[in-house]
């Protein structure tokens, strides 16, 4: 029995996938589309460097921003606790 190919985003299962799920929350799962996409047709990372730098780009945003969320949480949570 062949199992799916991995590229595939029509499987139901894409919803109980972890990585899915997260890569989903930041806004950047296209671009991911766009890596596996590249990469299912080239077989080869260095012909999908674009791709793979705009990824990274949309994630580092993300990161930083979420960062900042909780740093601006911390500090708020911290300036309300009594000493």
């Amino acid at each position: 029995m062949a199992s799916p190919s991995p590229h595939d985003r029509s499987r139901s299962d894409d919803e109980d996938d972890p990585v899915e799920q997260m890569i989903s929350r930041t806004g950047c799962a296209e671009l991911h589309y766009a890596v596996q996409e590249c990469m299912a047709e080239h077989q080869d990372w260095r012909v999908c460097q674009k791709q793979v730098q705009t990824f990274k780009d949309c994630m580092m945003s993300f990161q930083k921003a979420r960062k900042e969320q909780l740093m601006k949480q911390r500090s708020t949570s911290t300036e309300s606790t009594p000493s």
